[in-house]
């Protein structure tokens, strides 16, 4: 006799089929709470020990240009303490963080893709780092004298911790993801999503794109929509150049 199939609903119930799904939860969920840790421990060590001279670096631009920065609720000073301290903290843990997801990620690729998944990740690491020094070096500091000039006879500045905090995070930040542009645009390209004749033929809908986008992820002035705007269409056209050595991926 033929043995009979077994039906849908056992093999729903085989514990087995559920294995690799619960597998890969576990590893996520160890991930995770590693991350976690991590974040929680370097977070304690910059709040006891650094957090001073991170206001202090923070606030001195504002600080050597005469001004007084003033909190306007009690608990102000403290939660944008609290705030700067997290930021730091995941960002003197992320050699963990990024350590744990290459770790649940690698098994899944093969040798090829790992090599070029570590030149991408690295020279996107490097693309953000640049943006953000870009933007803190070259275009934060005088943004702030324009704003401050701006202002100048018309009324005293009393600035508060929380709102400078949020402008100056507000303001670099978009610069360092920006600058991921070429990346996109390569990835894009390998893809065979896009190529860099169609790039340069899209060019004045994307330069229309980028300043929308700037005017999104900027505060709303138009210095920094002109300064996050510029350097992305800059950064598009070496994305093109990037592309036009770049060959689409063969499909199997």
């Amino acid at each position: 006799m033929k043995k009979q199939k077994e039906p849908k609903a056992a093999q729903a119930a085989n514990p087995e089929s559920s294995a690799p799904l619960l597998t890969h939860l576990t590893a996520l969920r160890r991930v995770l709470m590693i991350s976690a840790l991590a974040v929680a421990a370097a977070f304690l060590l910059v709040y006891y020990l650094a957090i001073d001279h991170l206001m202090a670096w923070i606030t001195g631009p504002i600080v050597e240009r005469g001004i007084e920065i003033i909190y306007t609720a009690m608990s102000e000073a403290l939660m944008t303490k609290f705030k700067v301290a997290l930021i730091a903290a995941a960002i003197v843990a992320s050699p963990v963080i990024i350590w744990q997801i290459w770790g649940f990620i690698k098994p899944a690729l093969y040798p090829k893709e790992i090599r070029a998944f570590r030149i991408l990740f690295f020279v996107a690491l490097m693309l953000f780092l640049l943006g953000v020094v870009f933007c803190y070096m070259a275009v934060y500091l005088l943004a702030v004298d324009f704003f401050l000039v701006a202002g100048d006879n018309l009324a005293t500045p009393m600035l508060s911790i929380d709102k400078y905090v949020s402008f100056l995070f507000g303001f670099i930040v978009p610069f360092g993801i920006a600058f991921q542009l070429p990346v996109a645009l390569y990835l894009t390209t390998r893809v065979g999503w896009t190529d860099h004749k169609m790039l340069s033929s899209k060019r004045k809908y994307v330069i229309l794109g980028i300043f929308v986008l700037a005017a999104i992820l900027t505060p709303p002035d138009v210095v920094s929509q002109l300064a996050l705007g510029l350097p992305m269409i800059l950064l598009y056209e070496a994305g093109i150049l990037v592309c036009r050595f770049t060959k689409p991926k063969e499909r199997e």
